[in-house]
């Protein structure tokens, strides 16, 4: 409402004030998961897989991004169900991915009572103009982006967690390399991972390189120690004897779909 420095949003054809919690509280969440590693899970199993690992959030989506890519469609939010079921399944906080500009399923993943949302690229857009007024909820989001300008869009828009687009579910680290600037970067192998955090980003995300691989479990914990021991180079040894990474996508391919330009 203007002069009271309160959002408005829209419920019920009208326009209603929401209750929100302080910015401060939600980027403390986001301070809290500083130096670890988040996972992308499909179902309750995975997640126990990521928590034994010692990820320190996972992320539920209906499938992971290689998937995406390889069967196609529209990719929407997760099954609310298989979410509860993740939420009751680890200790750890949970985190779901929303369409972009998708107020509503924003509002369905707060009153599941999850940790944080991604407003996620590796989704299908749901409006291709406008990203979700994140100051309308009490809950934090994570918002990924390419550069600056993009960083400062979804901060402003009340995102209180920034992560590097990247190109999910292709295995290459290459994008990442370019968008580092961010806090937060995908990777799939310990190298990358421990890439990332030299090149001075606060965390790392998980998605497909972790269950697209031949041993899940150990790449998971390989993962988490390869961040955790990122500048001890003679630490690395349990990146050692690892079954394959996942294949990937070759970025060069001017066929390969582009997440990162779904929306700036």
């Amino acid at each position: 409402m203007e002069g009271t420095g309160v959002v408005a949003v829209y419920g019920n054809g009208a326009i209603t004030e929401a209750k929100k919690s302080p910015f401060s509280v939600k980027v403390g969440l986001a301070q809290m998961l500083r130096g670890g590693v988040i996972m992308d899970v499909v179902n309750a199993d995975q997640a126990r897989i990521a928590e034994e690992a010692g990820a320190c959030a996972v992320m539920a989506l209906e499938r992971v991004p290689a998937d995406i890519r390889a069967q196609g469609g529209v990719a929407r939010m997760s099954d609310p169900q298989m979410i509860k079921d993740i939420k009751q399944a680890v200790t750890i906080p949970v985190m779901a991915k929303a369409r972009i500009g998708h107020f509503v399923e924003a509002q369905i993943l707060e009153a599941i009572g999850i940790d944080y949302i991604d407003e996620s690229e590796v989704l299908t857009l749901a409006d291709e103009d406008h990203h979700i007024n994140k100051h309308n909820f009490r809950i934090p989001f994570v918002c990924g982006c390419r550069n600056l300008g993009e960083a400062l869009r979804r901060i402003r828009e009340g995102a209180a967690m920034i992560r590097t687009k990247g190109e999910a579910g292709t295995g290459n680290i290459v994008e990442a390399v370019r968008h580092v600037s961010s806090p937060l970067v995908e990777s799939h192998t310990p190298a990358d991972a421990a890439l990332m955090m030299q090149l001075g980003c606060d965390g790392v995300f998980v998605g497909s390189g972790i269950f697209k691989s031949g041993d899940p479990a150990r790449r998971a914990r390989a993962i988490v120690q390869a961040v955790t021991h990122y500048s001890d180079p003679e630490m690395w040894g349990w990146s050692c004897g690892l079954e394959r990474a996942m294949v990937g996508i070759n970025l060069n391919d001017d066929k390969v779909e582009r997440f990162a330009n779904r929306s700036e």
